[in-house]
């Protein structure tokens, strides 16, 4: 009597989504290609107070030693080899044990289900570092991809609020904190910061990650959002 088998996961594990051969990403070499990505990054991390790496440009410790955070990418406008990645998100779980600057980052990517087989690997390609490019630094900076996966990545934009939801794995909300002029918030400009130079500083509301053995709670914590106009190597 033939087994019962359960339908093929999108969930499988890193080594079979993007190299089998090397599981480290310090040791991989990068394929550089054309891509961009216009749009806003948001993230919420464990700081007390707002993020030091975004002065120090990851040279000063966080907060409370570590930094967890998630993060979401909102494609606006974007492209990986001709293929289309308008309208997409993406989630990240980051796990930094000390300083940015110094790597050893543990990363999982949530990848939006709605993208098509050729942006789903295109964009674990960006977000691994392995297009090269702006994000071309994480093959240095990440030791370990802990996971990738197709997800139900929704992110909302609202007034001075951004909300992401993955599922039950990551659910949060932040909040532009308010300056003098309520017409503009609080921000830093003009940095040199890796992921744009101009973040606006926010506030965690309510923020919950459960995955991966990872259960973290942002509430009160540091938030970021920031403009992002990230493309492959010229």
């Amino acid at each position: 009597m033939a087994k019962n088998r359960k339908p093929e996961a999108d969930k499988l594990p890193i080594s079979q989504r993007i190299d089998s051969r090397m599981p480290n990403p310090k040791r991989r070499e990068m394929s550089p290609t054309d891509w961009a990505i216009k749009g806003e990054l948001i993230l919420n991390c464990s700081c007390d107070v707002f993020c030091p790496c975004v002065v120090s440009l990851g040279a000063h410790p966080p907060t409370e030693g570590h930094c967890h955070a998630w993060m979401g990418i909102i494609i606006d406008e974007g492209h990986y080899e001709g293929e289309d990645l308008s309208g997409l998100n993406v989630g990240l779980l980051v796990d930094i044990p000390g300083r940015m600057g110094e790597g050893q980052w543990k990363v999982a990517a949530y990848v939006d289900e709605r993208s098509s087989g050729k942006a789903y690997n295109g964009l674990l390609q960006i977000f691994s570092g392995q297009a090269g490019g702006t994000t071309g630094l994480f093959t240095m900076l990440v030791s370990e991809i802990i996971g990738a996966e197709r997800a139900p990545v929704q992110i909302e934009r609202d007034g001075t609020k951004r909300r992401i939801t993955i599922g039950r794995k990551i659910q949060g909300e932040i909040e532009m904190l308010a300056g003098k002029d309520p017409e503009h918030p609080v921000m830093v400009s003009n940095s040199k910061y890796w992921m744009g130079p101009d973040i606006i500083v926010a506030k965690g509301t309510k923020s919950k990650v459960r995955d991966y053995g990872r259960v973290w709670d942002f509430g009160g914590k540091s938030a970021e959002i920031c403009p992002i106009d990230w493309h492959g190597p010229k």
